[in-house]
C-alpha cells in the first residue's frame, strides 16, 4: 500500500494516528445505502478520526440541508475539504456530487480511497481512472470494509513517519 502514493500526496500529515476525513456519499442521487454511511462513519470515529463531513451519514440529512441555500451547502463541504487529509468515498450509488468531491480532492493532492459493492454500476470515470493518488476497492462484507479503510489510513500514516 505504501508505493501506491509515494510523491503524490501533497499535503503533511500530522505525527499519530488521528486523520482528518472528508466523508463523501450520494445525497440528492439517492440514500439507499445510508446504513452504509453511517457505519463507514463510526469506524472512522471510533479508530480517533475527524470525519469533518459526518453529515452525509446523518439521517435527517436532507431535511436538515433544506434550510440552506446551494451556495452555504457548497461551501460548507469545500470547507471541509480544504481541511481534510484525505477522502473516502462510497461509489455505489451514482451521484454528480461524490464524482465533483472525488475530482476536487484529488486536485488539492488529498489521497483518496473508493468503495463499493461488487453489484454497483460504479462509473468509468473512476475506475478507470489511473491517477496515482486514487485508490478503488470493492468490498462484500463489513469486515472487507473495515479492512480496507483500516489498510487505507495506515497506509497513508506510514508514508509520512
Amino acid at each position: 500500500m505504501q508505493g501506491y502514493l509515494e510523491g503524490v500526496y501533497k499535503r503533511p500529515l500530522p505525527q499519530g494516528r488521528t486523520m482528518k476525513v472528508f466523508l463523501s456519499g450520494s445525497i440528492r442521487g439517492g440514500r439507499q445505502i445510508l446504513h452504509v454511511y453511517i457505519r463507514i462513519c463510526s469506524l472512522l470515529q471510533e479508530q480517533g478520526h475527524e470525519v469533518l463531513s459526518s453529515h452525509v451519514a446523518d439521517p435527517e440529512l436532507e431535511e436538515k440541508e433544506s434550510v440552506m441555500s446551494e451556495e452555504e451547502i457548497f461551501k460548507r463541504d469545500m470547507g471541509f475539504m480544504e481541511k481534510s487529509e484525505c477522502l473516502i468515498a462510497e461509489v455505489s450509488m451514482p451521484s454528480i456530487g461524490v464524482g465533483y468531491e472525488i475530482c476536487s480532492a484529488l486536485k488539492y493532492g488529498l489521497p483518496v480511497l473508493c468503495l463499493h459493492s461488487p453489484q454497483a454500476n460504479v462509473s468509468a470515470m473512476v475506475l478507470g481512472n489511473t491517477n496515482p493518488g486514487l485508490l478503488v476497492k470493492e468490498y462484500s462484507t463489513g469486515q472487507e470494509l473495515q479492512e480496507i479503510i483500516v489498510n487505507f489510513l495506515s497506509g497513508l500514516e506510514e508514508i509520512h513517519e
